[in-house]
């Protein structure tokens, strides 16, 4: 893959390439990337770089969401305006008494939290959810 996607694939939580396929990608995933393959590797040469990536799929009990597609809204939510704090980003999915909940810092951007963060205000939410009916 064109190395550019491969380092948002495995980026790391507080880094400037990570982001929503980040996060729901090593949410499923172990993954790490093994090496470049420089353009005159391939005919005809691409004008990009490019990396292999491994993605080994993580096992069933290690998936703690509970509503994947409730996972997905709120990453998508949180990376929607990647330079608004979650109090802003999150807002009619999470309030504060969430995140004091949750112990998450409503001021802090998506690219400062986890995957396992995610997962943990996925399922607060899918939780008020089905409180509510």
């Amino acid at each position: 893959l064109q190395k550019e996607g491969v380092m948002r694939m495995v980026a790391e939580a507080g880094s400037d390439d990570y982001g929503r396929l980040s996060v729901m990608l090593q949410y499923r995933f172990r993954m790490g990337r093994l090496f470049d393959v420089p353009p005159g590797a391939f005919r005809p040469a691409p004008k990009v770089m490019s990396s292999i990536v491994r993605l080994i799929p993580l096992p069933a009990e290690q998936l703690h969401a509970d509503d994947e597609e409730v996972l997905a809204e709120v990453v998508a939510a949180a990376f929607g305006q990647r330079r608004k704090t979650l109090r802003n980003t999150l807002n009619g999915l999470l309030d504060a008494a969430g995140f004091d909940a949750l112990g998450i810092d409503s001021g802090l951007r998506a690219e400062r939290l986890t995957v396992d963060d995610y997962v943990a205000i996925a399922n607060h939410v899918a939780a008020q959810r089905k409180r509510a009916g």
